[in-house]
């Protein structure tokens, strides 16, 4: 399996080879280190954590957690097989070159926040009729329990609180990859606000830098500095 982690930042179109337009969301993704790798024999289930973003600083727990890697602002976990782990290292870069145009993803992400809502936009409820005494009910629930029970059953479809769930899109086509912006440009709508956080996924082999590797190419990317004087 391969994986990253990314933001969500704006929706936008793009054109396929035959000229057809596709609605795409840009999914920005820098290079994401493996902070920890997790086995059965210690941990009791077999993952791979890795971080993305820079800080400055961070607890002191997690200092030490990250000493081999240094300070990053997020961290999640990617459950993956007991053989895929075995392939990584603590250290190891991944960047979006893993994915390719084609490719079909999951995405989760956290859903945005609606704070509460009644039935009518929560669950999609069709409200009572405008005449015959509704004139003040139009967006009301209507009846909430059976006569028989005296009582509303647990599950009921009730007004409360509406967004910022788990939320999870699969088969969602890579459309274009740019290793040098660091962008995914994805068919169809991801889950969650403008740079919110987003876990991208898809089966796969899983292409990473080794830390060498990754200083090289850093490097070569970084501009010349001009001779002193």
């Amino acid at each position: 399996m391969k994986f990253i982690l990314g933001k969500k930042m704006a929706m936008t179109q793009r054109y396929r080879p035959d000229g057809s337009a596709v609605t795409v969301t840009t999914v920005v993704a820098e290079p994401c280190v493996v902070a920890q790798i997790k086995t059965v024999e210690r941990d009791g289930y077999t993952a791979v954590q890795v971080g993305s973003g820079k800080v400055k600083r961070v607890a002191k727990p997690q200092h030490g957690h990250l000493k081999p890697v240094g300070p990053v602002a997020t961290l999640r976990e990617f459950r993956v097989s007991p053989e895929e782990a075995k392939l990584l290292a603590v250290g190891d870069r991944i960047t979006v070159a893993t994915f390719a145009p084609g490719d079909f993803v999951k995405v989760t992400g956290t859903s945005k926040g609606r704070g509460f809502q009644g039935v009518v936009k929560r669950h999609g409820f069709k409200g009572s009729p405008k005449t015959h005494g509704h004139k003040d009910q139009l967006r009301m629930p209507g009846s909430s329990g059976a006569g028989g029970v005296q009582r509303v059953r647990p599950g009921k479809r009730m007004p409360g609180r509406m967004g910022t769930d788990r939320v999870t899109v699969s088969n969602l086509e890579v459309i274009a990859v740019d290793a040098q912006a660091n962008t995914l440009d994805v068919h169809g709508a991801v889950p969650g606000s403008r740079n919110g956080l987003l876990l991208v996924y898809a089966e796969g082999e899983l292409k990473t830098l080794k830390p060498e590797a990754a200083t090289v190419a850093s490097a070569e990317v970084a501009p010349a500095l001009p001779p002193a004087a």
